[in-house]
């Protein structure tokens, strides 16, 4: 028997995600980078400033603010994709991908609902626009993977009052042998701190939860991908010899000890 173990062998892993593209994503991505957080910023490109000094960032100040961050989809004019035709819900999806894949010159595959809200066609719309994962607004409360991708539920909001407890919580957990990784996912809007003059909530918690030996600081797509990768082994019958055919290092804890299956290679244990 064997379980999924983060990169080198870790746990834990934290995640952020925040919404529109406002101009405090500046100071938020600061934030992160000054406590080594990796996070996901939801552009809507119909938004996209033409000038910098409003509300929302221009596309070269976005290109630096967002360098070592993921970028995703948050349609183009963040409407309520459950109440349009399929037709326009996949065209709000895909002229955002094309928008955001032209000025960050990269594949855009992740992405969160405008205002959290989906039903099963706008599932199945984003099945169909490229789209590896999506994130609600439904908080969990807990550490859980997610077992839909395409309705990806965070730990909990920033101004949840439970903010600082959870996080105190997911330090002080150990995994044992055989338990299984655990995820704190955080989300938000940057201009939230502004309007409610409380940014020493998220400066607090990153100064909390940041940095830490045994925690995996990743994006959403990293996550999504490193968990792709760990599901696409092959295993054989005895459950011994196991081949990585992705291009991607994955870590597994077997018999208390933690094994490195690299890319494309095949290890027994």
């Amino acid at each position: 028997m064997f379980l999924m173990r983060f990169p080198n062998g870790l746990s834990k892993v934290f995640t952020a995600s925040y919404d529109d593209g406002r101009v405090e994503d500046l100071r938020l991505a600061e934030i992160f980078r000054k406590n080594g957080i990796k996070a996901t910023f939801n552009i809507n490109s119909g938004k996209i400033a033409e000038t910098e000094g409003g509300k929302f960032l221009t596309a070269e100040q976005m290109k630096k603010v967002y360098s070592g961050f993921e970028v995703a989809v948050h349609t183009v004019h963040h409407p309520h994709l459950e109440e349009l035709p399929r037709e326009i819900a996949a065209d709000e999806v895909l002229s955002d991908r094309k928008a955001l894949e032209d000025i960050f010159g990269t594949p855009i595959r992740g992405m969160a609902y405008p205002y959290g809200t989906y039903n099963a066609d706008t599932v199945e719309v984003l099945k169909s626009t490229g789209i590896a994962y999506s994130r609600t607004v439904k908080s969990t409360l807990n550490f859980f993977l997610p077992e839909n991708w395409l309705t990806l539920n965070p730990t909990c909001h920033h101004r949840n009052p439970e903010l600082n407890a959870k996080a105190k919580r997911f330090l002080e957990i150990e995994r044992k042998q055989n338990e299984t990784c655990l995820m704190f996912y955080l989300w938000g809007h940057s201009y939230e701190f502004t309007d409610n003059d409380n940014w020493c909530v998220i400066e607090d918690l990153a100064k909390l939860i940041g940095g830490k030996d045994d925690i995996w600081y990743a994006t959403n797509i990293e996550i999504f991908d490193y968990v792709k990768a760990y599901q696409s082994l092959n295993v054989s019958v005895s459950g011994k010899i196991i081949h990585n055919p992705t291009a991607t290092d994955v870590f597994i804890c077997a018999d208390g000890k933690t094994v490195k299956i690299g890319a494309g290679k095949t290890v027994e244990i």
